[in-house]
């Protein structure tokens, strides 16, 4: 009997831990919410042809923006986060050192870039928790604003992103978060109306840099 109640009381200690341990964990939300201030730092070239001739010399311009972004993180486990990333930004092109002469203006255009990244957080209880990401982009190109008789057609398409981040828990819920990504994005553009009836054709890399400060929410 000596021997059986310290048993029964380590049991009874036991099964009040294991009831206690969903209870503690439905605390904590997979749900995360992250808003951040977005530098979009375009890695732009290149290459260029007009119709009738094939390649000319140039390049493209790309002017940097800075604009809020919100990105919403499932975590799958622990560990493994996705991670949806909304924000639109404005550009300005120009297309530069071409025949036309040293710059060109294009007019200025929209890009609403969704991004799916899958994570993998190295210390999701840590006071530091670093995070790394891979995912898709679809980049579509929207609400241009062209210089009188040009017109600019940009073709939506799919590119690449990898990310690097780290978010610094304030409390349970807020924390600080700093986010780098790189997205590797390429578009078709025509544009009509600076050479006659003949088209200048670009195939032009963007790769913006993209470095987010802000906080999130656990929920």
């Amino acid at each position: 009997m000596k021997g059986a109640l310290p048993l029964a009381a380590a049991l009874t200690a036991g099964l009040g831990l294991v009831a206690a341990m969903p209870a503690q964990a439905a605390e904590q939300s997979p749900w995360m919410i992250r808003g951040r201030a977005l530098i979009v730092l375009p890695q732009e070239s290149g290459d260029l042809s007009l119709d009738g001739v094939g390649a000319i010399p140039g390049d493209v311009s790309i002017d940097d923006s800075v604009v809020p972004e919100l990105d919403i993180t499932y975590f799958v486990t622990p560990n493994i986060g996705i991670e949806l990333i909304l924000g639109t930004t404005p550009h300005n092109a120009e297309a530069i050192n071409t025949p036309l002469g040293a710059k060109t203006d294009l007019g200025d255009v929209w890009l609403l870039p969704p991004t799916l990244l899958v994570q993998y957080h190295f210390a999701p209880e840590g006071k530091i928790r670093p995070y790394v990401g891979a995912g898709v982009n679809y980049t579509i190109f929207y609400g241009k604003d062209e210089p009188d008789g040009v017109s600019v057609d940009y073709e939506n398409n799919f590119g690449w992103a990898l990310q690097a981040g780290v978010d610094v828990p304030l409390n349970d819920h807020w924390s600080l978060n700093l986010d780098v990504k790189q997205v590797f994005l390429s578009t078709d553009v025509t544009v009509r109306g600076l050479t006659g009836p003949a088209a200048v054709r670009a195939d032009v890399d963007i790769n913006p840099l993209l470095i987010g400060v802000g906080v999130g929410y656990r929920f």
